[in-house]
């Protein structure tokens, strides 16, 4: 989790408009625009539970934009063509129905989280957390897994009917080492492993536990190891 408040302030302080992209946040933490102090702030849907292919962006009063495309005055002339109706109030109803359950689902998706990271530390050799150890979302346990390649860790997990990613879905199928990862100083070794374990509502300790089992193993056998050892 970034400090976004204490950037906010810089770049008010510097007339710099300042955009946060929240997607991941949205029914896990608290969202309060004054809060935050951000100008614009963007949500997706399908990542609390909406209907797919439609999001919110937030602008602050006074934030004049330039419109991507042209043709209509639609959404105060910020976006033309017609307004998915359908799509928006089903994503005003999910975000109402996660909010009234953050606290506790994130609490729980916390435990389920920290476990996992734990039982990943403690069961492969050469893996590390990425980002910050604490100071994380309750829902995303990300690593680097040195040695072995991010998409076929995912490739093995999903023969075991386990759904992980290699990085950001925008980058989804590309074999090279994360920009992100090398950004924060990993070597490309350490930046090509990769991998991002999402928990959601319907993730068990079972669930948990059944990850725990079949990692290990898919790591030791891209590595050409004995997973038994």
């Amino acid at each position: 989790i970034q400090p976004i408040p204490e950037i906010a302030a810089i770049c008010r302080e510097r007339g710099v408009p300042f955009h946060t992209d929240a997607v991941q946040a949205a029914g896990r933490m608290a969202l309060t625009v004054d809060a935050l102090g951000v100008d614009l702030l963007a949500l997706s849907a399908h990542k609390f539970y909406g209907p797919k292919g439609v999001g919110l962006l937030y602008v602050r009063r006074g934030l004049a934009l330039i419109p991507p495309i042209t043709g209509g005055g639609h959404e105060g002339g910020r976006r033309p063509g017609t307004v998915n109706v359908p799509g928006i109030v089903g994503m005003a109803r999910a975000l109402e129905l996660a909010e009234t359950t953050r606290k506790e689902e994130a609490a729980r998706l916390a435990r389920l989280r920290d476990r996992l990271i734990e039982g990943v530390l403690a069961s492969i050799p050469d893996v590390r957390l990425t980002g910050h150890p604490t100071r994380r979302l309750p829902h995303l346990a990300s690593f680097a897994i040195r040695g072995v390649e991010g998409t076929s860790v995912v490739i093995g997990l999903d023969l075991e009917g386990i759904a992980a990613s290699s990085g950001a879905a925008c980058s989804e199928g590309e074999v090279r080492p994360s920009p992100a990862l090398e950004a924060m100083g990993f070597p490309p070794e350490w930046a090509i492993g990769a991998l991002r374990l999402s928990l959601g509502r319907y993730n068990t300790e079972e669930d948990v536990e059944a990850v725990l089992e079949v990692l290990p193993r898919v790591v030791a056998k891209l590595r050409g190891e004995d997973a038994t050892e």
